[in-house]
């Protein structure tokens, strides 16, 4: 069944190109395209286009249909083109004429431009309250080892005194700067586009007010053009968003599998979160770390793709539209993934004792020792001089005194500072 359908048969190449593997996408919005003409009807019967007790079978056959889709019998078979011809003939199997109204003032255009929406608005919820699960459980590894000191680096070289606390809730305070993101893509398609049609509204009275209220939108796409030219500039920027918690997600992995090796030694995992080789007996591979970098980079490439099927399209619906949404959905199913699996391992990190007056460290204290001359009265160029001096003759003795305070320091945390960042 199509929507469309005049009576015309299709070539059968065609129709197998066209149509692609909407139909298993489609299964991730077929609850909210149920939503939505749940919505659609109640809009319908307050204008008097259908009476109440259409209404009422329609509410009845559209949630016969949802429980289908809860407790995963609901199928969308090759006959269908989509979920919407599925939902549609089923409420037509059921209803008879009744069925067939359900479609009355709406294009399949706007049909799975609000379903996208709605899935994405509730997807958006979720990944960031397992951004939130992750951000607290990485202020709660800062809290538990704040005073466990870290070799810090610039350009891979020994640089100067960290702390897994300081390492710990750097991951947490960027993640804040994801979520501004996240918190603005989820704006983005906070609007309702129902009503648009295929682009340009409809000469029946509807009122797309009672729909932006039933499906619970913050404010509707006013302009129908607008509406539709939504589709695809929302993808953008959730592929945006995304990539950006990906890009703190991939450094932090990318970090671990650096010091869970043997040449720094700075951390280790249980043996049943490794995996190992098929030659190599001792090898104990951070895979999981591995995967979700590699993941995560894919992911960060998700922009490009929309920009480049996007670009340039004039106003209006085009069929390239179609092809955002497996990859776009397929990121969302990801980037949950990936938070989950990556706040359950990360919590079973073994942090090891580092032994910072190790000759290879020594140089971690240049800084606090030209510091310790400036406190001293001597100007910081002749002091930093001085100590450049004592490296390069072998003279030099590193100053393990000095204490860091300051703000955001290893001695100064400001956990609850970074906590009370984060956005509500």
């Amino acid at each position: 069944m199509k929507l469309w359908d005049k009576g015309i048969s299709i070539d059968k190449k065609i129709e197998q190109f066209t149509v692609g593997n909407d139909r298993e996408i489609d299964m991730h919005i077929a609850k909210y395209d149920v939503q939505a003409s749940l919505a659609h009807a109640i809009m319908l019967e307050s204008i008097g286009i259908i009476s109440s007790e259409e209404l009422q079978q329609l509410k009845n056959g559209l949630h016969v249909i949802a429980e289908t889709i809860e407790n995963g019998t609901f199928v969308i078979e090759e006959s269908f083109e989509d979920v919407h011809s599925k939902i549609e003939y089923e409420l037509t199997k059921t209803l008879g004429d009744v069925g067939k109204k359900i479609h009355t003032a709406r294009s399949r255009n706007d049909q799975v431009l609000v379903a996208l929406q709605l899935y994405y608005k509730e997807n958006l919820k979720e990944i960031n309250t397992k951004t939130k699960t992750f951000f607290e459980t990485l202020l709660g590894l800062a809290e538990t080892h704040k005073d466990a000191l870290l070799p810090g680096y610039t350009h891979l070289q020994v640089a100067m005194p960290s702390s897994f606390g300081l390492w710990f809730s750097a991951y947490a305070e960027v993640l804040i700067d994801d979520v501004y993101l996240l918190n603005a893509a989820l704006k983005t398609v906070d609007q309702n586009p129902l009503g648009s049609a295929a682009g340009y509204g409809s000469s029946f009275p509807i009122d797309r007010e009672l729909t932006t209220k039933e499906l619970n939108f913050s404010t509707l796409k006013y302009n129908v053009v607008a509406a539709q030219m939504s589709r695809g500039k929302s993808e953008r920027t959730i592929a945006l968003a995304l990539g950006s918690v990906c890009n703190t997600l991939a450094r932090f992995a990318m970090d671990i599998c650096v010091y869970n090796s043997q040449n720094f030694g700075f951390i280790a995992f249980p043996d049943e979160l490794t995996t190992g080789s098929s030659i190599m007996p001792h090898k104990k591979n951070p895979d999981v770390f591995e995967l979700i970098r590699g993941k995560a980079n894919k992911i960060q490439a998700l922009h490009t793709e929309m920009v480049l099927i996007t670009n340039n399209l004039p106003s209006g619906y085009h069929r390239d539209f179609q092809l955002l949404k497996e990859n776009i959905i397929a990121a969302i199913e990801d980037v949950k993934d990936l938070l989950d699996i990556f706040n359950y391992a990360i919590q079973q990190v073994i942090v090891k004792d580092i032994d910072l007056n190790d000759a290879k460290y020594q140089y971690l204290f240049t800084v606090d020792n030209i510091n310790t001359l400036v406190v001293g009265g001597m100007p910081f160029r002749e002091a930093y001089q001085k100590i450049g001096g004592e490296v390069e003759s072998g003279t030099y003795v590193p100053d393990t005194s000095k204490k860091h305070t300051h703000v955001g320091s290893i001695g100064n945390l400001c956990l609850d500072g970074i906590r009370g960042k984060y956005p509500e």
